[in-house]
């Protein structure tokens, strides 16, 4: 029995259901701060740097310089929007609220994509700096990244205390290593070398692939950013989400400005400069080579750097298990996704199942025949789920802002809608450069063929199946309000 709204239908379910998908409090600000900055931070470490091979140092830079812009007017957005919305469902809750079940279901199957993709990437660059360091042959790099996956699945469902603390423990710990790396780095500086690669016919050593490079190094540019925004995701674990969200996703946006910056000039303006730095897997180690020399001490800090990798795979983990949960909680998904641990309240099923997904894309890259890094086919892969996101986020914003006016705002963005605006056709942009990358292009449209079936299982079953979970129910009794 369903109660109709349009082309909509939820089921009714009793209170043994949302019993069996309870989530405990526990984050404060210093948390969301560390479960946002450990989300990106693998970005300064791995993934970044293809950049460089797409654009040139020119290219990244000024790539880099326009996403910032974009996540600035993303971030402040979002700030506003997750105080005034504290559910776990994150951005699958803005787009349900400012645009219906439908807006909500689009929006958070992108950020789906983003979450269960990205700790794929992270884990191929795990595997690169552990083969680096222990001599062990590409052939098995496979066999690191699924011991990554159950060791850190399996922290995330200790419980909520035990990952957040240890989130907090291992993001000081990558900008511990960082520091060291832009201390050591400095004196090694060199125009030269962060220019060494040699330009296209008619191009300059500054902007190598021309202006198009610039465009082609966007999805990268995002890998230092990407995933900042899953902070909303810890809504329903946090002590005072409408005071400690905001500050939390700002203080760490502002951290991950510069430690964008500084990675991108240090790393690429030392030896062996931006030609190798831009095909590594392991572009840290690179650098600690230049400035500690190709002793045992050198790989202990790539050992060390490793830190940094962990530190956003183990956060990204945490965040698709909530990402997932919520959607499974209000029907979207598949409802036993959404069960949580008895005792623990950690979304087992979710957790699960978005390692499984993101091991066997991975897997499936690594075996297919094709001349792109492994995980630089995932990355744009991943961006092309954020993208989506980002975009639905930002146009939920403006209906927000429009439909919804009278709902409480603790936190006011001071961009308001241009801010929003000007994100979006950032955010199209580099969409359309995804599809426009004869390199990578074909692994972006398997996602978004992955992205067209999810919708066709929305569409064809899941939206007559729907749950009056906390989200949906605020969604309505505000329209109801405003209708008033």
């Amino acid at each position: 029995m369903g109660i109709k709204q349009t082309l909509i239908a939820y089921e009714e379910v009793g209170a043994a259901y949302f019993e069996r998908r309870g989530l405990r409090r526990y984050a404060r600000v210093w948390s969301l701060w560390a479960l946002g900055v450990g989300a990106v931070i693998s970005g300064c470490f791995f993934g970044w740097n293809f950049g460089l091979d797409a654009g040139g140092f020119g290219g990244l830079l000024i790539a880099t310089g326009i996403i910032t812009v974009m996540y600035l007017g993303l971030c402040f957005c979002i700030a506003e929007m997750s105080p005034a919305l504290p559910h776990t469902g994150g951005a699958y809750s803005f787009g349900r609220s400012a645009m219906g079940p439908s807006g909500g279901f689009i929006t958070g199957l992108g950020e789906t994509m983003e979450y269960v993709l990205t700790p794929a990437v992270i884990v191929v660059g795990i595997g690169g700096y552990l083969g680096a360091v222990f001599g062990t042959p590409e052939v098995y790099d496979p066999l690191w990244w699924l011991a990554m996956y159950v060791l850190f699945v399996g922290l995330n469902l200790v419980g909520v205390e035990t990952s957040f603390r240890f989130t907090v423990a291992i993001t000081l710990l990558a900008l511990a290593i960082l520091l060291v790396f832009y201390v050591g780095a400095l004196p090694h500086f060199s125009w030269e070398t962060a220019l060494n690669i040699a330009p296209d016919s008619g191009q300059n050593r500054f902007l190598p692939k021309g202006w198009m490079g610039i465009g082609a190094a966007l999805p990268f540019a995002i890998w230092f950013y990407l995933a900042i925004e899953e902070l909303p995701l810890a809504a329903e674990e946090a002590h005072d989400p409408k005071r400690d969200m905001p500050k939390g996703l700002l203080l760490g946006l502002l951290t991950l400005v510069a430690t964008a910056f500084l990675t991108l000039f240090l790393n690429s303006g030392i030896e062996p400069g931006a030609q190798s730095v831009g095909v590594s897997d392991e572009p840290l180690f690179l650098g600690f080579q230049t400035i500690f020399g190709d002793g045992m001490g050198t790989k202990l800090l790539a050992l060390i750097a490793v830190a940094g990798l962990i530190a956003s795979f183990h956060t990204i983990i945490f965040a698709y298990g909530r990402n997932i949960y919520s959607l499974s909680r209000a029907g979207y998904f598949p409802r036993f996704l959404s069960l949580t641990h008895r005792r623990r309240k950690t979304p087992y099923m979710g957790l699960i199942a978005g390692a499984v997904i993101g091991y066997c894309v991975a897997l499936l890259i690594h075996f297919l025949p094709q001349e792109s890094p492994v995980g630089a086919v995932l990355l744009n892969m991943a961006v092309f789920g954020a993208l989506i996101s980002y975009l639905m986020q930002l146009l939920a914003f403006i209906f927000l802002r429009i439909r919804l006016p009278q709902i409480a705002r603790p936190y006011v963005s001071p961009l308001g809608v241009p801010g929003a605006v000007i994100a979006i056709v950032i955010c199209a942009v580099a969409l359309l450069f995804l599809f426009l990358n004869p390199e990578y292009n074909k692994g972006v449209l398997g996602a978004a063929v992955w992205y067209f079936l999810g919708l066709v299982y929305f569409f064809a079953y899941a939206r007559t199946r729907l749950v009056k979970a906390p989200e949906e129910a605020f969604a309505e009794e505000a329209r109801a309000r405003q209708e008033a």
